[in-house]
């Protein structure tokens, strides 16, 4: 890939001029990060502003520069490099051209909150057929970022649905309390006998489909999703850490370099799966013609033998 800045591809999917500026897509990572963490936030008055299931969980509202909503939570001291890394996968996310709700930790009059932007004109995932496109191959996409920020409580609620002007519907990513991006050893494998993924978090979800939701794709389908994460300079990866948690802890140089190696290491037992199993739409389409072929002569030499 060349120096040059690669255009997002959402900025044709979304379309609005309103939800480009809302998921700051024309910005570049270091642009976003910097944009996030140099606004100010003005508490709102009003309750009625801040959803009821929210409140009575502990959060309160606030409006950032241009007037949109955010959530925060006031966070225990203990917990901040944790809260640190929900921010992390969050921009693992926008580099990997996934909507998903901007987090991040905000340091108020010596006080940590954990923030996270509010979805206006949404409703949860749970209302639509998700098994049918686009929406399927949405999802497909998306585990390739839960599998690589270990993230295996993705049901229903973990995702919104928005619209464009074209009344397309556009899934948005939230929650990122379930990713793990701390675990060394690989949580999450792939299966060698068929496409699948083995986990240790039995009562949780990868994504919210099936193996067998895969089937219909090919490599085409995913290669853009991988070579944005496989793009991901280790430099750049480990300056991005090394910036986030500068501010939250002393030994902020080790936890960069560790943070860093565990995601280059996941992209590469990810990538190599899905190019062992995902095959290009030709090979794949001459593969079942031949499957139908043979299904075919199996046919007609039990027709065969019962005649005879």
């Amino acid at each position: 890939m060349s120096k040059a800045k690669r255009r997002n591809a959402l900025l044709e999917v979304v379309h609005d001029q309103k939800w480009i500026d809302f998921f700051y897509l024309e910005s570049s990572l270091e642009e976003l990060s910097d944009k996030l963490h140099h606004q100010s936030f003005t508490p709102v008055p009003n309750t009625r502003d801040v959803p009821f299931t929210a409140q009575i969980r502990g959060y309160t509202g606030a409006r950032d520069i241009k007037g949109d909503l955010w959530l925060l939570k006031e966070i225990e001291e203990e917990n901040v490099f944790f809260y640190q890394l929900c921010e992390l996968a969050y921009y693992l996310d926008f580099l990997l051209e996934t909507l998903s709700a901007p987090t991040l930790l905000v340091l108020r009059e010596g006080t940590y909150y954990r923030a996270t932007k509010v979805i206006v004109e949404a409703t949860q995932i749970s209302g639509y057929n998700y098994l049918e496109e686009p929406l399927r191959r949405v999802l497909a996409n998306d585990l390739i970022n839960r599998w690589l920020m270990f993230d295996e409580d993705r049901n229903p609620n973990n995702y919104m649905v928005i619209h464009n002007s074209k009344r397309q519907p556009l899934i948005v990513a939230i929650d990122f309390n379930h990713s793990d991006l701390e675990a060394e050893k690989m949580k999450i494998t792939g299966n060698p006998k068929q496409f699948g993924w083995y986990r240790e978090e039995k009562t949780r979800f990868l994504t919210l489909l099936k193996p067998e939701n895969f089937e219909l794709y090919s490599i085409e389908d995913f290669e853009r999703r991988l070579s944005l994460m496989m793009g991901i300079t280790e430099s750049r990866l480990k300056r991005v850490c090394t910036k986030l948690f500068e501010p939250v802890s002393e030994d902020y140089a080790q936890k960069a370099e560790k943070i860093t190696k565990n995601i280059l290491r996941r992209r590469e037992h990810i990538n190599t799966y899905f190019r062992t199993w995902f095959k290009n739409r030709d090979e794949k389409m001459v593969k079942q013609k031949d499957a139908e072929y043979e299904g075919l002569g199996k046919n007609f030499v039990e027709i065969y033998k019962k005649k005879i």
